[in-house]
C-alpha cells in the first residue's frame, strides 16, 4: 500500500517524496510545493510505538486534518492519534490491507488542502486583503 499511496501523490500533486533523515530513509515527506509546508509523511514505525501489539514495523501515513474530525477519524479502521506530530492537528493511518485505501486518499486530499489554504491566507495576508 505505500508504494499505492506515493504514486497516488505523485500523480495528483506532482510531489515527490523526500528522505530526511539519513538514520531513517524509510521515512519520506510530502510538501506543498508553494509553501514547502508538509502534508504527509510515510513512515515505518514498530508496532509498538503505536500502543499496539508485536514488536514488527508497519507502515503509517501521518497527514494533517481538521481538529474537529478529529474524534470522528480516530474511530475508523487503521486510524490513530499522530506518531511524533501534533495529535491535534495530524493524525496517524495504518498503510495495510485492513484501512480503507481510497479513505486513505481521501484524508492525503484533506492534508494537502490544509496545508494550501494556510498559503492562500499567507499570500492574501502579503497583499493586505482580508479573506
Amino acid at each position: 500500500m505505500r508504494n499505492n499511496v506515493i504514486n497516488y501523490i505523485r500523480s495528483n500533486y506532482n510531489v515527490k517524496p523526500e528522505s530526511l533523515w539519513e538514520k531513517w530513509p524509510n521515512y519520506l515527506v510530502f510538501r506543498n510545493k508553494d509553501n514547502k509546508k508538509w502534508f504527509g509523511i510515510i513512515m515505518d514505525v514498530p508496532r509498538k510505538n503505536l500502543g499496539l501489539s508485536g514488536e514488527d514495523k508497519i507502515d503509517i501515513i501521518c497527514v494533517k486534518c481538521n481538529p474537529l474530525d478529529l474524534l470522528f477519524v480516530l474511530n475508523e479502521t487503521g486510524f490513530l492519534p499522530a506518531y511524533h506530530l501534533n495529535k491535534k492537528n495530524w493524525v496517524s493511518i495504518i498503510l495495510n490491507e485492513q484501512t480503507n485505501i481510497n479513505r486513505v486518499y481521501e484524508m492525503i486530499d484533506i492534508s494537502f488542502e490544509i496545508v494550501n489554504k494556510v498559503r492562500i491566507k499567507n499570500v492574501n495576508r502579503k497583499n493586505n486583503k482580508i479573506i
